[in-house]
């Protein structure tokens, strides 16, 4: 038997809000063809194992059910690649600024 994750955990739940096929006609071709899912992070309600059907409340107190997936889920996005032009522009800056006599 699994652990048990004890109520008032920081957890993910996972669950399905629309099959492809009640998606909206609107919606771009491509996207019509996935379901339309909800990934969202809060406190266990009850102890719970992975994979079970659990409720959360979030951090503004809003409740939700969907399927238990991580036990103190992190935070991994990221704001992309450098973009090398931009790596420049401070140092670009101050050279101009000191050209100007601004610094």
């Amino acid at each position: 038997m699994a652990e048990k994750i004890p109520a008032g955990s920081w957890v993910q739940i996972h669950d399905i809000e629309l099959a492809a096929e009640e998606r909206a006609p609107q919606v771009p071709e491509d996207t019509g063809r996935v379901p339309l899912e909800k990934w969202i992070k809060g406190f266990l309600q009850e102890a719970a194992e992975l994979d079970e059907e659990v409720e959360i409340e979030t951090v503004i107190g809003n409740r939700y059910r969907g399927r238990l997936v991580d036990a103190d889920p992190s935070y991994d996005h990221s704001f992309g690649k450098a973009v090398p032009e931009l790596l420049q522009v401070g140092r670009e800056l101050k050279e101009m600024l000191r050209e100007e006599g601004g610094e």
